[in-house]
């Protein structure tokens, strides 16, 4: 590489001249400094994309393999023949009640030979189960829940105990079947107690009376006691059941709704029975006060046995609108049909029942008492807030011609209700 020297005054300065020869060389090492830390950094590259491959080939061998066994265990579990829906839902779930095959219920059912009633979504038949138990067991007909939405209102059910709810004991979901075992309440339902003129043994009025409180027990319990409010939805005299010593049991969750606590309303479809329906139906925002306004229904016709409305007869009559009538007289006893010795000995009680009834009326579902202080009203602790009745139920009588209800005594639920969504 030569060089070359500059001389000025007295100083001199060397000069470094490159050859093409020089460039070449230099060049030549600056390529070699730049493959090499590019190949670093490719090689460190390399070695992540090669770490990051071998984990995700890892977990989706693992994944595989489970998914494989499940499979193999699901495969031994389903019977043939299910929907896919339901297959899914073979497994056990845990705290749900006992759980039943078909053949065990129609065994104890002798076939389903004895019926003991009928409603919108199914029939119920007497059983016998091995233990020499006596079960109600309910064959749900029209079904409008996946098995997903039976097994959690199965689960609902069996959660809640109270003297004045019937117990649910089991429940079946074989295949296409789904049916529901309930404790057998020996007197059967309200209805057949109140209504019929003709039977030998007519309910006194103190039986009547605790027959109100214990209904009321049952719905206190259902909105304010259980974990998630329960609104009933039916609540109606076919609906409530009685034992051999004739105490009051709430059956027939087959149309509830859960509401969370922090909710003050929920939206949900319309559902119930025409006659025992509150007005605020018609905006389909309802809270547990609908129950409420049911109750009441139920017993004004405890009290005057006689049904809320009766077509049976040639003049039909509103047992709503006679109310609203005798009250401007001030003659509320006059709408008790039969008003025999018993009931004039507690004429006083009586007309305080009846007050206490159009209480639950009150177009307004915020005027409406909660079953709790229904429960203390009815038992005396507490007394009745005239201030709070009123005797106008226009809303309720409009909506009365709305539904239409027809000649039959025990109307069904109406066509556009579905059984129990959540």
């Amino acid at each position: 590489m030569p060089t070359s020297i500059l001389s000025s005054g007295c100083f001199a300065t060397r000069v470094l001249i490159l050859t093409p020869a020089d460039f070449g060389v230099l060049t030549f090492l600056v390529s070699v400094l730049v493959v090499a830390v590019i190949f670093r950094r490719i090689v460190s590259l390399v070695i992540i994309a090669c770490v990051f491959i071998i984990c995700c080939g890892s977990i989706y061998i693992l994944k595989v393999c489970k998914e494989g066994k499940r499979g193999e265990v699901e495969e031994k579990i389903k019977p043939s023949g299910l929907a896919d829906e339901e297959k899914d839902s073979t497994v056990e779930i845990p705290a749900l009640p006992m759980r039943f095959s078909y053949e065990e219920l129609r065994t104890a059912t002798r076939h389903f030979e004895e019926k003991l009633g009928s409603g919108g979504f199914g029939s119920v038949f007497k059983g016998t189960l091995e233990d020499g138990t006596l079960v109600a067991v309910k064959r749900l007909e029209k079904l409008s829940q996946n098995m997903k939405e039976f097994l959690a209102e199965v689960r609902t059910i069996g959660s809640i105990h109270h003297f004045n709810l019937v117990k649910l004991i089991g429940y079946c979901k074989d295949k296409s079947y789904r049916l529901l075992v309930y404790e057998f309440v020996a007197n059967g339902s309200l209805d057949k107690w109140i209504f019929y003129q003709d039977r030998n043994n007519c309910l006194k009025w103190q039986i009547r009376k605790n027959i109100a409180i214990d209904i009321a027990k049952g719905l206190a319990y259902l909105h304010e006691e259980c974990y998630k409010k329960i609104i009933h939805l039916d609540i109606k005299p076919q609906n409530i059941l009685l034992d051999e010593n004739f105490n009051a049991k709430v059956s027939d969750f087959g149309l509830s709704k859960l509401m969370d606590r922090d909710k003050s309303q929920v939206v949900t479809t319309m559902r119930g029975t025409p006659g025992y329906m509150a007005p605020e139906w018609r905006l389909s925002k309802i809270t547990e006060k609908v129950d409420v306004y049911s109750f009441g229904i139920v017993l004004l016709e405890i009290i005057c046995r006689r049904r809320n409305f009766d077509g049976r007869s040639e003049t039909s009559s509103h047992l709503l609108r006679l109310l609203q009538s005798k009250s401007k007289n001030n003659k509320l006893l006059h709408i008790v049909r039969n008003f025999d010795e018993d009931m004039k000995n507690n004429a006083e009680e009586v007309e305080r029942m009846i007050k206490i009834a159009a209480w639950c009326l009150q177009d307004d579902h915020t005027r409406r008492p909660c079953m709790s202080t229904l429960v203390n009203v009815l038992e005396g602790v507490m007394e009745v807030d005239s201030n709070m009745i009123s005797f106008n139920f226009k809303n309720a009588l409009a909506d009365h011609h709305v539904l239409h209800i027809n000649d039959d005594p025990s109307p069904s639920p109406l066509d556009f209700v579905l059984s129990n969504p959540r």
